[in-house]
This record gives structure tokens, sequence and C-alpha cells, in this order.
């Protein structure tokens, strides 16, 4: 095994970083206090070529894995923008996957070069209030009427919908109790989001709130035909085919908002001082921070593991879910520790650890649960009975 890192790799994190840098913490705090879209960074981005880096070059993009993309949203993450760096473009980076694999030539030639220069905004309408994480109960349906479908239902956790103006959308166009398996008769669509057939709500949420998170009610919104990704009835199967892929974008954002809090936490431990010396000397802090930094290294490796795999056509499921699991979990015990090493001023916002805390704790919740992961490794990698 070769551990050395490639030169595209080291110009694709100095790049990164360098853009970065004219966005510093307080860019994000601001964003963040104000909910505010970072468009000023998100234009930056595009203008530089790197949100159409996993898309096709047929399709004006750079044509690069998971393992670059990955790189990306790491160091956004580490720069200090955390998930409202990251959430600002991670569906432009790889949410049109399914488009990408499974949509017509005709889909890709309209859509895809305007996604990989950042005028295109997409959302993921896929969760609902009474389905959660089992897809398979979604309500939303769609039926056919001439040459369009026609939409009625609603969503909930749609990321970005203020800001898109097309949705991925998944419906159900085939009732649950006529179809042979529960994720049959799943179609997906990419839908128009800006029409008065379409209500947004932002919901209110403790962190990330530089880029909206969204309940979207869909009364009759017409979609034509021509905008359905691949086969009627074969949504499900299109979106877990990005799983993977999602699984370890979003364990390599964890990865980068846990760099930026240890940076902080080393930071402060070196500088603050009581008792006549440095707060980092003393065991009970150095110590936990030694444990997170050991806890972050090794889901590094998992991640590399696991892009690895997939950039190689290789099976990686266990691996792209493990690496999401212990990315989560390192990241939020670095954010956590962060914040403990600063003590009462961990609370305060000026120091932005309290930021990282509250982004780092989504990663155990979305867009896969900790426990949802579990089931997947207890089940298909120990062969232990389904629990659910």
């Amino acid at each position: 095994m070769d551990f050395e890192q490639t030169e595209e790799h080291q110009l694709i994190r100095d790049a990164i970083k360098k853009i970065c840098q004219d966005y510093p913490d307080d860019y994000w705090l601001k964003c963040d206090n104000e909910h505010t879209f970072p468009w000023d960074f998100y234009n930056t981005l595009a203008e530089a070529g790197w949100i159409g880096i996993a898309i096709p070059e047929a399709y004006g993009g750079s044509g690069r894995g998971i393992t670059e993309a990955s790189i990306v949203l790491e160091e956004v993450a580490a720069s200090g923008a955390a998930m409202n760096g990251c959430s600002g473009i991670h569906l432009s980076i790889f949410g049109m996957h399914p488009v990408v694999k499974y949509g017509s030539d005709v889909m890709k030639q309209k859509y895809l070069p305007r996604v990989a220069n950042g005028d295109l905004h997409v959302a993921f309408g896929v969760t609902e209030p009474d389905a959660g994480t089992d897809t398979s109960s979604i309500k939303t349906a769609a039926r056919i009427e001439g040459d369009q479908y026609v939409v009625r239902g609603r969503k909930v956790w749609t990321t970005k919908a203020l800001d898109s103006e097309r949705v991925l959308l998944l419906v159900r166009t085939q009732a649950r109790d006529k179809v042979e398996k529960r994720t049959d008769g799943l179609t997906l669509l990419l839908a128009e989001l800006q029409r008065p057939e379409v209500s947004i709500s932002p919901i209110d949420k403790v962190g990330r709130n530089a880029v909206a998170t969204c309940e979207v009610v869909y009364d009759d919104l017409p979609v034509s035909i021509e905008d359905r990704v691949g086969e009627e009835g074969k949504g499900f199967r299109y979106i877990l085919d990005g799983l993977n892929a999602e699984r370890i974008l979003v364990a390599s954002e964890a990865l980068g908002i846990g760099r930026a809090a240890m940076r902080r936490a080393v930071d402060y431990a070196n500088e603050r001082v009581v008792f006549g010396r440095p707060i980092g000397r003393n065991q009970g802090v150095a110590f936990p921070l030694g444990e997170a930094q050991m806890r972050l290294d090794a889901a590094e490796l998992m991640i590399r593991k696991a892009s690895w795999l997939i950039d190689n056509g290789q099976p990686c499921a266990a691996e792209a879910n493990m690496a999401k699991w212990l990315a989560a979990d390192a990241a939020f015990q670095a954010a956590d520790q962060a914040m403990q090493t600063h003590g009462g001023f961990g609370y305060a916002k000026e120091f932005h650890v309290e930021r990282y805390w509250r982004e780092a704790r989504l990663m155990r919740i979305a867009p896969i649960s900790q426990e949802m992961i579990l089931n997947y490794v207890t089940e298909h990698v120990l062969e232990l009975p389904r629990s659910y």
C-alpha cells in the first residue's frame, strides 16, 4: 500500500486552502448569524472550476473521482467553513450523480454544464415527515397527465430549496401495495422548484444556518416527462447507486470539521496561561486532544480506503459506511474537546468552536444516522440477523 499523497492531490489542497484564506471564520460566523447563503464563496469556487470537479469533462466538468471531490470538501470544512461551506457546494459537486449515470443525453446536455459552471443549483427531495429513513414509505406521488407528471406531496429536510432552481425529487408513481418489492414504483424527477405550485418553508434549526433546510409542499406541480431521470419505477435504485459516494464525501466534511476544531483547541491550549503555565501542559487537557487526533487520523484512513475502492470500481459499501460513522464520531469528539479546552470561552461565538460543535453534531444524524450504519455493518459485514 502506498500512503504517499499524489502531486495532484496536494495541488488541490493548496488551491482550496488559498481560496479559503479569503473567507475566514468571521465570514462564516456572519453568514450563520444572518442566515445568509455564502454567495461570494460559492461564486469564487465556481469561477475557479471546483464545482464541476466530479462532473464528466464532456459536460463541462473536470471528470475527477470521489477522492478528489472529497479532498475539496475536507479542505473547505477544515478552513473553518465547516458545514456552512460544504453544504453550499456539496449537492452541486456530486448531487447530480443520478443524472450523470442515468439521465438521457438531452437531460445531460441541458443541465450538467450549468451545474459544472455554478449557474444551476439543485436541491434533493427525498425525506418525508412520516417516512424518515424508510424511503419506501414515502407518500409524495406523481400521476401522468398527457406529456407530464403532476406531483402532490410534502418533503422535509430539503437543503438549499430556497436557493435552487430545480430539485431531484423522489416520488411514488405506483402504489406500494401494487408492486412486488416495496422499493419498486419510485421514480426520480428533476423538477422545477421556484413555481407557484411549490411552497417552501425554512426549518428553524440549531446550526448550519447559512444554508437553509426546508419543508417543501408540492401542490399539483407539473413536471415534463423529459425531466424524468432514467426509467419510471427505478428511482430508488438510482439513489442507492450514489449512496456510497455520498457517505465518503460526508465523512470527508466531518474530518475537516474535526481538523478545524483541533487547530483552534491546540492554539488555545498553547496560548492560554493559567496558574503561571499554558494549559496545554496539563495532561487533563493534552491527553483528550491527543486521543481526538488519533481518532481523526484513523477515520481518515478509512475514508482514503473507501474513496480508492470506489474510484477503482471495487465494492466499497462497508468501507463507505464505516468511514462516515468513524469520521462523524471523531469530528464530534474533537469539537466537543475543543469546547472543553476553551472552558467558558468555548461557549462564546467569537472563538468559533461552538459553531464547529453544533455542525459536527449534525454529522451523527445526517444524511444517515449512526444507528442505521450500525444496522448495515451488523447485517452485511457481521452477517447477523436484520434488526429492522
